[in-house]
């Protein structure tokens, strides 16, 4: 990236905030970097409203700047897709709106709660479920008040003891902003467990910095979900974010989507969830990806999801296998999906197919009464 940035120093390219005050946002400062297609240029050119185009030089510079198709590019540079709603699609497909008592918070699970601190991403995925509302009225933060007002319907409701903070993404707050929101947090009793959802350790790895971690640390148990989506994104760089983290305390788990042409190969998710585990990065979800509108080429058959958990099950440690699911439509939840092992019962035995294809049986006699032959469970 020297080429493109050649004034800058080493030290302002590992700072977070020079990253930020640099980011790409317009067709002329991608072109600059990359050979966009007619289609990408247009894609941009077209845009107004939330979700525009935001990368941060770090990112850019993992990019393919002759391949339109490859992976990473398609998950940051828009195309003219993301403009045709198809069946199914729509602007809050998981009824977050509907599920928030107040602004900034969403409420669906009994005992745990969202809590949106920012509408700002250092990079903007295309495929991002918060497509309405992320990068909108000019990337300002969420209003105090309305975090004020979040955190007190939190304290009022007894039965929340479990608090995701996302947005936008969380880390791309201040440290200062950040510790205030996490000491609030852990000043209301019924709090058990809080979880930070990020991207930052992955486009902007120079965020995760010492005096982070140090505020961090401070509000244990604190655990982290990172969105990852390619092996190429497992930079050094990475592994060092990453590892800071660890080295603080933090449980460090991935929410990955299933992509069409990007991840939806098993070579690529074996590599991805096995280098996942080397930054000590647990793979946790494996996501459907949600129908917001303008999503289809991006979204693979529910069954491909199934066969690419197939392809992981027994094939690499089960640690690098995470569980697929659906985020289900209108607030539904969390829906797990996996391969059927199950084949039926034969007399007293369950019979399963492993991994491998082989059956083998299992004394089961209480699961159902001798000589019956379920076709399955």
């Amino acid at each position: 990236m020297r080429r493109f940035y050649p004034a800058a120093t080493l030290n302002e390219w590992n700072d977070w905030r020079w990253q930020n005050r640099n980011r790409i946002r317009t067709a002329v400062e991608l072109a600059a970097m990359i050979e966009l297609t007619q289609d990408e240029s247009d894609a941009i050119a077209r845009h107004q409203g939330a979700l525009p185009v935001g990368i941060t030089p770090y990112y850019a510079s993992l990019l393919d700047p002759s391949d339109a198709t490859q992976g990473l590019r398609r998950t940051v540079v828009p195309v003219a897709a993301e403009y045709q709603v198809t069946y199914g699609e729509a602007e809050d497909p998981l009824g977050e709106d509907s599920h928030s008592p107040v602004p900034g918070l969403v409420h669906r699970y009994p005992d745990r709660v969202l809590l949106l601190v920012t509408n700002f991403c250092s990079v903007y995925c295309r495929y991002c479920t918060r497509a309405r509302m992320v990068g909108a009225a000019g990337e300002r933060s969420v209003r105090k008040a309305d975090i004020e007002l979040a955190l007190e319907y939190i304290e009022q409701t007894p039965a929340i003891r479990d608090v995701l903070i996302s947005g936008g993404d969380p880390l791309s707050l201040d440290d200062d902003r950040l510790d205030y929101i996490l000491g609030r947090l852990r000043r209301i009793p019924h709090v058990e467990f809080v979880r930070i959802g990020s991207k930052q350790p992955v486009v902007q790895p120079m965020r995760i910095t010492t005096a982070l971690c140090r505020v961090l640390k401070r509000h244990h148990p604190l655990w982290m979900s990172l969105h990852f989506t390619h092996p190429e994104e497992l930079t050094p760089e990475v592994a060092q974010a990453c590892g800071r983290l660890a080295d603080a305390g933090i449980p460090l788990g991935s929410q990955t989507v299933l992509l069409k042409g990007v991840n939806d190969d098993e070579n690529v998710m074996k590599q991805l969830m096995q280098g996942l585990l080397k930054i000590r990065v647990k793979p946790y979800y494996l996501y459907q990806c949600d129908p917001i509108s303008g999503s289809a080429h991006f979204r693979t058959p529910v069954t491909r999801g199934v066969e690419l958990i197939r392809s992981l099950r027994g094939f690499t440690s089960g640690y690098a296998v995470p569980t697929f699911v659906i985020d289900a439509p209108n607030g539904g939840g969390k829906i797990p999906l996996a391969p059927d092992y199950v084949a039926g019962y034969e007399d007293r035995d369950l019979v399963l197919k492993s991994y491998d294809g082989n059956s083998y049986r299992y004394p089961d006699p209480g699961g159902c009464m001798p000589n019956h032959v379920e076709t399955g469970l």
